[in-house]
């Protein structure tokens, strides 16, 4: 009887077939299940004790797709045993693939989102960071998703030569009309990749200069001293020299003063110790060396270098002012002039002199003349 029960058609298969699929798809449910429960949760437990969340998101990001996978490929397995009708299996065959397409490229883009992340992140955490992923990532999944409906066509038994040749001519045709927007599109990428500047750093790009407020595709705009927004194409950007301040881990300062001729020679030598007492004494800065490095036309001329520990511009400046009012003081103390441009005229005054033998002769007497 159960010989009988077990061999009976039904719809073109054995009761027989059916429970082989029943069973493949059962087994490969619970199997899935116990994957899921002792493999996935003690991996997250694992990921939890870990001082990074990029593990625990990188689980989150695999579990559903790969669950879901699962249970289509076992699906498919259990149907594939049954003899079902050729538009009903054809159907089944065509769903299957269709999903499965899109599963494999949602997890391939959620894995390209989560390595560009985690490369970011691994090499600089900035207010950039979030753009730079909103900018990779999408273009990235339009690859993919192109890349796919190519894989998903040529499965279906579609001709894709045709639509592969297509898209080239195509994609040279838009690279010609849009060739100035392609190059600044490829600069945006440079800049967000190479990282010359980031929002928020001070700039000089030739004649620009200015805060980074905003790096877009096309233009990325700075926002100048005076107040004003300076826009610039990113590819005059990649193309330019750039000096960015922002980087800038010291400042190196290097500034003259000069004395008058008739400060004595004591007070000259003195002179370097006692700028360099003066800039010790200065908060955030650094002295370096100060030295008599010339004969000028009206001065004595001393050249001193100094480093400010920040790149802070406003703290230069207040240094720079306290150096300058306590040279100031101590100079009026020890009696120290500073030059100022001078100019010494000398003429000759025409005097007459009588010699021993009574002629009279001219002699010359020097005067000098001081404005």
């Amino acid at each position: 009887m159960w010989q009988e029960v077990w061999n009976y058609g039904l719809w073109g298969n054995q009761v027989s077939d059916y429970a082989l699929a029943i069973a493949i798809l059962l087994i490969g449910v619970i199997a899935i299940n116990i994957v899921r429960i002792v493999v996935i949760n003690r991996l997250k437990n694992w990921a939890q004790r870990t001082a990074t969340p990029l593990d625990d998101r990188l689980l989150h990001l695999l579990e559903r797709p790969a669950v879901r996978l699962g249970y289509l490929g076992t699906f498919y397995v259990a149907i594939s045993n049954l003899e079902l009708h050729r538009i009903l299996q054809q159907s089944i065959r065509v769903v299957c693939v269709i999903v499965a397409t899109i599963l494999v490229i949602c997890l391939l883009g959620s894995l390209v989102e989560y390595a560009v992340r985690l490369y970011l992140v691994a090499r600089r955490s900035d207010a950039t960071l979030e753009q730079t992923v909103n900018a990779i990532v999408p273009a990235i999944k339009i690859v993919l998703w192109a890349v796919g409906l190519v894989f998903l066509l040529d499965n279906l038994g579609f001709d894709i030569s045709a639509v592969v040749a297509g898209l080239g001519i195509g994609g040279i045709a838009v690279a010609l009309a849009a060739q100035g927007l392609l190059q600044d599109l490829f600069s945006y990428f440079s800049i967000l990749i190479d990282r010359p500047f980031e929002i928020g750093d001070f700039v000089v790009i030739g004649n620009l200069v200015g805060t980074v407020e905003h790096i877009g595709i096309k233009t990325t705009r700075l926002r100048s001293l005076s107040g004003e927004q300076l826009v610039a194409a990113n590819t005059d950007l990649t193309s330019s020299r750039i000096q960015n301040y922002k980087r800038m881990e010291r400042r190196r300062i290097a500034f003259a003063l000069g004395v008058t001729y008739e400060t004595p020679t004591a007070k000259l030598e003195a002179l370097p110790e006692m700028i360099q007492q003066v800039i010790d004494n200065t908060a955030n800065v650094s002295f370096d060396r100060a030295h008599f490095l010339s004969y000028g036309d009206f001065s004595l001329n001393y050249e001193v270098v100094y480093y400010v520990e920040t790149s802070d511009y406003a703290i230069y400046m207040d240094a720079q002012q306290a150096i300058n009012l306590e040279l100031k003081r101590r100079f009026e103390a020890q009696g120290i002039d500073f030059a100022f441009p001078t100019q010494v005229l000398y003429t000759w005054h025409q005097n007459p002199a009588v010699s021993t033998n009574g002629k009279t002769a001219a002699a010359g007497e020097l005067a000098d003349v001081n404005p």
